[in-house]
């Protein structure tokens, strides 16, 4: 563990854009339990059922530390005011166009949110240094396992070159990667990356596989599964997601070799499940077996996923481990009261 390594402070204001997202949520609710006072941003936008980031909001808000902007992130004004009326501690990107498939058809949502907006972000931060206004100690921002690609080398670190990604979604994941970068060292903005592998749980985005899967299944309509079920992803619990944050907000990245306060990792279980096996635990989960259709691979997948988590046990003694049975145990708890509500 780092030797200047912080448990978290909970006194610190930390705003968290995308608050009303499936990772914004929890880690809002982790942050509220804690003591400690969230400004969450969302546009609510209709990507996927608004109802379920109404129903996530609804909970936030009964905690009075809580404080609600509706905006987008693509809206500068929103941003500078947001930053100028809360003066965060800690920011948490996590707004963004989320979708590898989507990106293919509705390009214009992906740079408007993840170019655009986080470009907001980031200049929000760097003025935050000017002279009488309150800085910002560390941004945190997601990124995702996409910017990997179809790499064949395993399990992906975050040393190895990313520089064919095979969806715009990815390309746009990458390029936040490098605008953080380049504010960390021209304006010394404390900038941590954080490559999300896969997560799932209760009050997942719609959108997901398994969550797909789980209407299909319960409704008895048949599930498609892509190159013919020959997959394996690095399946990730929510909850695992969230502490791994949580270690990180009060421990901005020590100045590297060049000065710069810059540091990317890994989130992921560290240990990639082949499809199939996925879904035969979900079917159990769920009580019910799935009618199957098989189909090729589709544009802008990719085989494997596969996180080396090495840097983040290192710096935090961390590693994700909750097992799938246990994971798609919870959600199966969940969907099943979400979708009798």
């Amino acid at each position: 563990m780092r030797t200047d390594y912080k448990t978290f402070d909970n006194s610190k204001k930390v705003l968290i854009t995308g608050a009303a997202g499936f990772i914004g949520f929890h880690l809002s609710k982790r942050l509220l339990n804690e003591g400690c006072c969230v400004i969450g941003l969302d546009n609510l936008n209709n990507y996927y059922d608004v109802r379920l980031k109404e129903s996530r909001l609804e909970i936030l808000k009964k905690n009075p530390a809580f404080h609600f902007i509706l905006g987008s992130i693509a809206d500068k004004a929103v941003v500078s005011g947001v930053f100028s009326s809360f003066q965060p501690d800690i920011v948490v990107n996590l707004a963004a166009q989320a979708g590898v498939r989507y990106s293919i058809d509705n390009p214009d949502s992906y740079i408007e949110s993840n170019i655009i907006g986080f470009y907001n972000i980031l200049e929000a931060c760097r003025h935050s240094y000017d002279e009488g206004k309150h800085p910002v100690e560390h941004l945190l921002f997601a990124s995702s396992s996409s910017v990997y690609g179809n790499q064949k080398k395993t399990p992906f670190s975050t040393e190895d070159p990313v520089d064919r990604p095979v969806s715009l979604y990815a390309a746009t994941k990458k390029s936040d990667e490098l605008m953080a970068y380049t504010y960390s060292h021209l304006y010394n903005v404390p900038a941590t990356g954080l490559r999300f592998f896969t997560v799932y749980g209760p009050f997942g985005r719609p959108d997901m596989a398994y969550f797909g899967f789980s209407d299909k299944i319960m409704a008895g309509k048949a599930i498609k599964i892509f190159n013919q079920g020959d997959m394996y992803r690095d399946f990730t619990y929510i909850d695992d997601i969230v502490e791994g944050v949580m270690r990180m907000l009060n421990n901005p990245p020590v100045p590297n070799e060049d000065g710069d306060r810059y540091k990317i990792y890994n989130i992921g279980n560290n240990k990639p499940e082949k499809l199939m096996e996925f879904i035969q635990t979900l079917e159990k989960a769920l009580g019910r077996e799935a009618k199957k259709e098989f189909y090729p691979m589709q544009p802008g997948d990719v085989y494997q996923t596969f996180a080396d988590v090495s840097e983040l046990v290192k710096d935090f003694d961390y590693k994700p481990s909750t097992s799938i049975e246990e994971g798609l145990g919870n959600f199966a708890d969940w969907y099943r009261k979400w979708t009798h509500r």
